[in-house]
């Protein structure tokens, strides 16, 4: 079996992913004759010379593997010839910027037939028109073309449906594309241990934070997949907590937080990692907070363990709340009937968003197809719904978390409160949330775990210490 690194030693299946989007088209919406993308555009920092930071249309990336901004894509259907158009040379830019790729260079690099210069992409769309008689759809995205492109000769140009094919067609990942998670994976574990380290002598939430940011980019992570969340002790009942900026220590003393929630991951060429620990910043976990982790860790686990090809994702999710009420009830912060806290919905007070999402070069990656106008409130966060193909990337991300402002409600309801035992829940304020995040390629025989951060209670904090 080829390792991460000699998978990746080759190029980017652009062309492979082109022909996958065709055949999406064909089959839901008619003949394809070409498809036109177009990457992000150099853009100027407003009231400011300096270009803003780069991020790369993930559609154009999709069908290029191409990070040059200012570029675009044609891809003729009928001929199955892939051409990327970079821009000229601009003798101002090169004073200060150097030579640019140029279409030999790029040719090399991209799994493209062609290469060619942006001024010739017009009299090519115009040649493959005519080439097919001018009977034929070309595909872009509204609002992604630039307004002097011109698709001559074509019978119609369809900017509606391009965009969520290409989604849809990123739901399954190739070979490539699943070595390339596994990096972004590989690299965060190392960011995470960096944490765990840092955390020993750390007084403030960004200082973990750079550890963590430090050794993304030292091994080849220069992007992070999202703003990354350094929540220590309540500050982690936020689901998405970005301040990264209190102290680690109780207010007022020189005593140390229970824990800090950690949930970041970094981006390897355009492709995401999104992974979640918690860790001890005393050495050993507190004791409820070690309890709340034993019950997220076998949530997760047993989460895991029964994704394969065509699982229900919704089933996965009702799994993780059964899991949790049964925990919950054990240390008696819930209480009564095991059905009927399900039914009434208690749970969501404790775990109130998905169980997890698909990953790919977004973060919250295309084809979940949510519904959150769900009335059913365990399902409304859900950004997964149906059955999970082989080859999918998603996150097993369960929590359980003690936010007053989602708990007050539930224990200030006549019907709901009995099924909470305040006396025990106030011994659990502080712990603020536990969430356990790993990625995972679904298989058509099983789960397989692409993340490898530590998260066993004693590696933690053997690490810890």
């Amino acid at each position: 079996m080829a390792s991460v690194d000699e998978i990746l030693a080759a190029k980017y299946p652009a062309k492979a992913h082109a022909r996958r989007v065709a055949q999406i088209l064909q089959d839901k919406h008619g003949e394809a004759g070409a498809l036109y993308l177009e990457a992000q555009k150099t853009r100027l920092i407003e009231d400011n010379d300096e270009a803003m930071p780069f991020r790369q249309r993930r559609p154009f990336f999709y069908l290029t593997g191409c990070l040059e901004p200012d570029a675009s894509v044609v891809y003729d259907v009928k001929k199955d010839e892939l051409t990327l158009f970079i821009p000229p040379i601009d003798p101002d830019s090169v004073i200060w910027s150097g030579l640019p790729l140029s279409p030999q260079e790029a040719k090399k690099l991209y799994d493209v037939d062609h290469v060619q210069y942006t001024t010739d992409v017009n009299a090519t769309l115009a040649s493959i028109a005519s080439a097919q008689g001018g009977k034929t759809l070309a595909f872009a995205i509204e609002e992604q073309v630039s307004e002097d492109i011109k698709f001559q000769g074509f019978s119609t140009t369809n900017l509606a449906v391009l965009k969520n094919v290409i989604g849809d067609a990123r739901v399954v990942k190739d070979a490539y594309e699943v070595a390339l998670l596994r990096k972004a994976n590989d690299i965060s574990a190392l960011g995470h241990i960096a944490c765990i380290k840092a955390a020993k002598t750390a007084t403030n939430e960004r200082e973990v934070e750079a550890a963590f940011i430090n050794t993304c980019i030292a091994n080849g992570a220069r992007e992070m997949s999202y703003h990354p969340i350094f929540a220590a002790g309540a500050n982690g009942a936020t689901l998405h907590y970005v301040k990264n900026d209190e102290s680690l220590t109780e207010s007022g003393s020189q005593k140390r937080k229970g824990n800090l929630l950690i949930d970041a991951g970094g981006e390897y060429q355009t492709y995401c990692a999104d992974i979640t620990r918690v860790i001890p910043l005393a050495g050993k976990f507190p004791l409820e907070t070690r309890q709340i982790y034993e019950i997220v860790l076998q949530m997760q686990a047993e989460c895991i363990a029964v994704l394969k090809e065509g699982v229900l994702w919704d089933d996965v999710h009702v799994l993780a709340h059964r899991i949790a009420i049964k925990g919950l009830l054990k240390l008696g912060i819930l209480q009564g009937d095991e059905n009927e806290i399900f039914e009434k919905r208690v749970s969501v007070a404790f775990f109130p968003h998905g169980l997890g999402h698909y990953l790919g070069m977004d973060t919250h990656d295309t084809g979940g197809y949510p519904n959150y106008a769900d009335p059913d409130k365990m399902f409304r966060y859900l950004r997964v719904r149906g059955n999970l193909p082989a080859g999918s990337v998603i996150t097993v991300e369960p929590g359980i978390y003690f936010c007053r402002f989602i708990i007050d409600p539930v224990l200030q309801s006549p019907e709901l409160s009995k099924y909470i035992n305040t006396e025990v829940l106030d011994r659990y304020w502080s712990v603020g949330g536990v969430r356990i995040e790993d990625n995972v390629h679904v298989t058509k025989n099983g789960p397989d775990n692409l993340t490898s951060a530590p998260k066993a209670i004693l590696e933690v904090e053997s690490l810890a210490q």
